[in-house]
């Protein structure tokens, strides 16, 4: 079958090296389009160029290695094409964000927790906080939250971020025996 003087097998090959070629630039571009996927939801710029690869991709085959009709082999194309992406979305796509997501911390998220410092906190000045998490260490500057001196080594406990500031105090996890009881 022909479409507009060209065979269609031609077609379906064109538009699988478009969709390729616009995934490679999507890969080098993508953070200047990141915003439209999240504000359209659905319409992720990644399942767009995956779809027209598969549904281009499957349509080639079909169409050079059988005799069903163009539009039989289309209809079945596009079926095939919204499965494939539809595995891609729920098991690549989806688990890759919120792994990312996991990854990240924000300022707020730091209040109470426990760290060491490496940079000692002179009286009304800064130095340096290290804290382990699963995801790796941080290392934030640091201030008293009393303005007083903290040395080097003290276990803090974090109680307000200013400005990307960790504002501690001295931190002590020594339990009494009345505690206990």
């Amino acid at each position: 079958m022909t479409l507009f003087g060209t065979s269609i097998e031609s077609i379906y090959l064109i538009i699988l090296l478009i969709a390729g070629g616009l995934t490679i630039l999507y890969l080098f571009f993508g953070d200047i389009l990141e915003g439209i996927g999240d504000t359209f939801g659905f319409l992720n710029p990644v399942l767009i160029l995956s779809f027209f690869a598969f549904l281009s991709a499957t349509g080639y085959v079909l169409e050079s290695t059988t005799s069903l009709s163009s539009i039989l082999i289309l209809l079945l194309a596009a079926g095939i094409a919204f499965l494939l992406d539809t595995l891609l979305n729920i098991f690549v796509l989806i688990p890759l964000s919120s792994a990312e997501e996991s990854l990240s911390y924000t300022e707020e998220s730091l209040k109470g927790r426990v760290g060491k410092i490496i940079i000692p906190i002179p009286e009304n000045g800064f130095g340096e906080i290290v804290i382990e998490s699963k995801s790796g260490v941080i290392s934030k500057p640091a201030a008293g939250f009393d303005n007083n001196i903290i040395p080097e080594g003290a276990k803090v406990l974090v109680l307000e971020v200013k400005k990307g500031v960790l504002y501690v105090v001295p931190y002590e996890n020594e339990l009494d025996a009345h505690d206990l009881v």
